[in-house]
């Protein structure tokens, strides 16, 4: 018989008892019922029921143990007869008379329970996250994001791409978010930067005629952590093809989300083919570039029905409706608890209006409605009895934000919500530029981006006017990859770098790479790179993108497993030719 193990703990049936066996594991669970020891034993595979009984030595072995020990038995496999069966595990028809214990690791006092979910803050599952893991949640998350990378590679390669490699040691690369770097031994006063993206080298792939790559690529960018937001590291599956347009690059790209998530939706409904929802369209409509289209709702803009209005609170502002069916009928409370959900967001309160069947409005800001007014809304807004009518006002990013969250809080609580379904999309058209908070023009999006109308576009047009070809893709309001049609022309791309206040010295020295390379004869290129985490924090039905990670950090961007960041010697500075200056405390 092998040294620790005939069986795995999931592997036991009916057909097995009498059998000799032999199992390790860790001791999940243990009940004292009658003066006999009851222990569940855990493994990666599943639980067996195991029984000790008064007097033997494995009964005295097993009642000293701690939990979380781990442990070799022998013993035979015995039926726990029909009464006895527990039918929420695989092997609940059976049990093992334990006969022989052997102790292969013990376990010391633990800091939270293993086989309950207690509520045990997220600092210290972090400090013990190798216990965390032991969790059956935990377990089947890790193990689900296994699954669903395994599929996507084998998915990719039937889609005719190619997996390849990219170097995690680059250079710096205005990707939008800070860099990890990584200082040169070997040439000092030099640093590499951990990529945030392999952008340029999948690019660079194209250019090598590689036609269709992929990659599960880690991407490492220094910043704040938030609930789908890992700080440090992430992995997302990058993507990049030649001879393409825009829809070529969809249509792969649907085909592995509708599959995989129909794979491990436990049974949730795709809804297929993705809309696509140019940019602008959706910050009209849903208040936000992630719509959630299981919200069945819509926004819409009724700023021009108050242009001159002595309205004050809508005059000269920005405003947009959120109109709600069979709701008229709702209690204040409901009301009143959508406002402050409104408020929440930072708004100063929520104007609204009830519709009754006559097709008159009545609530709050009734009365300072002219009968222009009503006419025009229930017209705009397709109005009928039982409607209510929800407004923001203000600057046009603001309403954007504040009534496109309201207008998923209005669908769930009003019952126009769609529930265990996917519901993706694309969002295209995204805005080239846009001014930063100090008024300068920027790019909006990936910088490598073709812009729609190419050079003549980017000679002739206000900046803020020209479209990019860049694209989204969402689902259940959550963005799961950022995508372009690359830019691949030397002097469009210098042009458009220009726009955003950068010389063509500047870019000729940061790309000196991949400028050259677009000298040689570039293919028309496009991709796209959807975040793995993402996809199984979506399929886990997690809130938090680190319940999917075996190993994240913190909030603060720290291991308190391994204790990173670590401070370094002063040998070891001296070697790097690094000094160190700490912020000088306040």
């Amino acid at each position: 018989m092998h040294r620790y193990r005939s069986h795995t703990c999931g592997e036991l049936r009916a057909s097995d008892v009498e059998s000799d066996v032999r199992l390790s594991g860790w001791l999940h669970n243990r009940r004292d019922l009658g003066g006999i020891l009851f222990i569940d034993l855990r493994d990666h595979y599943g639980i067996t029921q195991l029984v000790a009984r008064p007097g033997t030595p494995a009964y005295e072995a097993l009642d000293k143990l701690s939990k979380e020990s781990t442990v070799r038995i022998d013993g035979k496999v015995v039926s726990r007869g029909t009464e006895n069966v527990n039918t929420d595990l695989p092997t609940g028809e059976i049990e093992v008379e334990v006969s022989e214990v052997e102790l292969l690791g013990a376990a010391a006092p633990l800091p939270f329970t293993i086989n309950a979910e207690d509520g045990v803050n997220e600092e210290r599952r972090l400090e013990y996250r190798f216990l965390d893991l032991r969790r059956e949640r935990m377990h089947r998350n890790i193990l689900l994001r296994t699954a669903v990378i395994s599929a996507i590679r084998h998915k990719m390669t039937a889609l005719g791409f190619n997996e390849m490699a990219t170097p995690i040691l680059s250079a710096t690369s205005p990707e939008g978010a800070r860099d990890f770097v990584v200082p040169s031994r070997l040439n000092p006063g030099k640093f590499y930067a951990l990529p945030q993206a392999p952008q340029q080298f999948k690019q660079l792939l194209m250019i090598s005629g590689f036609d269709r790559y992929f990659q599960i690529a880690p991407c490492f960018r220094d910043e704040d952590a938030r609930a789908d937001r890992s700080p440090g590291e992430f992995y997302q599956l990058d993507v990049e093809m030649s001879f393409v347009e825009q829809e070529d690059v969809f249509q792969p790209i649907e085909k592995l989300m509708t599959e995989l998530f129909e794979e491990f939706g436990n049974g949730r409904h795709v809804t297929s083919p993705f809309p696509r929802i140019p940019f602008r369209e959706a910050m009209l409509k849903y208040g936000s570039d992630k719509p959630d289209l299981r919200a069945q709702l819509e926004l819409v803009d009724i700023t021009d029905i108050f242009e001159g209005s002595e309205f004050k609170a809508f005059a000269g502002k920005h405003v947009r409706a959120l109109p709600v069916p069979d709701v008229s009928s709702q209690p204040r409370k409901f009301f009143d608890q959508l406002g402050d959900f409104a408020v929440s967001q930072g708004a100063k309160g929520l104007a609204w209006v009830r519709v009754a069947e006559d097709g008159s409005l009545t609530g709050p800001i009734a009365k300072f409605l002219t009968e222009e007014n009503v006419a025009e809304l229930t017209k705009r807004l397709s109005l009928s009895g039982g409607h209510a009518v929800f407004f923001g006002a203000g600057e046009f990013d603001e309403v954007s934000k504040i009534m496109g969250a309201v207008r998923v809080e209005a669908a769930k609580r009003a019952g126009h919500f769609e529930e265990n379904v996917f519901r993706f999309c694309w969002v295209v058209d995204f805005p080239m530029y846009e001014k930063d908070e100090d008024g300068k023009i920027d790019f909006s999006h990936n910088p490598f981006s073709m812009p729609q109308g190419g050079l003549e576009a980017l000679e002739t047009q206000d900046p803020l006017d020209i479209l990019g070809w860049q694209y989204d893709i969402v689902c259940n309001g959550v963005e799961l990859s950022s995508g372009a049609i690359r830019n691949h022309e030397p002097e469009i791309m210098l042009k458009a770098f220009e726009i955003a206040g950068y010389d063509r010295e500047t870019v000729e020295a940061q790309f000196a790479g991949m400028l050259r390379a677009f000298r040689f004869g570039a293919p028309p290129h496009g991709g796209i790179a959807p975040g793995v985490d993402r996809i199984v924090m979506l399929l886990a039905e997690e809130p938090n993108i680190r319940e999917t990670i075996a190993f994240p950090l913190n909030g603060n961007a720290q291991d308190l497993m391994m204790g990173a960041p670590t401070e370094l010697d002063e040998t070891r500075l001296r070697e790097l030719h690094l000094s160190v200056r700490k912020p000088q405390p306040k």
